[in-house]
């Protein structure tokens, strides 16, 4: 369970990571989409496809491992369990926001979030 200052210092420790993540994550489809047509890309080949995949698992494992949950990259959606006027929680930080600034119950998903007052 994270306090609404705990997840948002995590977002605020871990944005060097997050930084990674996006930079990868567009690395990756552009080698992708150059690929897909048999072309050439200037990111690489296959191997460097791999090599990719390999680091966005990691970043993705290093988040994980502070039980926050990552539900997408594209945009980056990461969610922390909490609590908020006694109910079960998830505070929400959302790819562009500058700090966690949402939650919505756990029941409720994405399209119950509220924004924090």
């Amino acid at each position: 369970m994270f306090t609404l200052a705990q997840a948002r210092y995590l977002v605020a420790t871990l944005h060097p990571r997050i930084d990674e993540l996006i930079g990868i994550r567009a690395d990756l489809a552009e080698l992708r989409a150059d690929l897909a047509g048999g072309g050439m890309s200037a990111l690489g080949g296959r191997a460097e496809v791999k090599a990719l995949e390999a680091r966005l698992h990691g970043v993705l494992e290093e988040l994980n491992s502070h039980d926050i949950q990552v539900k997408g990259i594209a945009p980056v959606l990461l969610d922390f369990p909490g609590e908020h006027e006694g109910r079960a929680v998830l505070w929400c930080w959302l790819e562009g926001d500058p700090d966690v600034r949402w939650y919505h119950r756990v029941e409720c998903g994405f399209a119950g979030r509220r924004p924090i007052r």
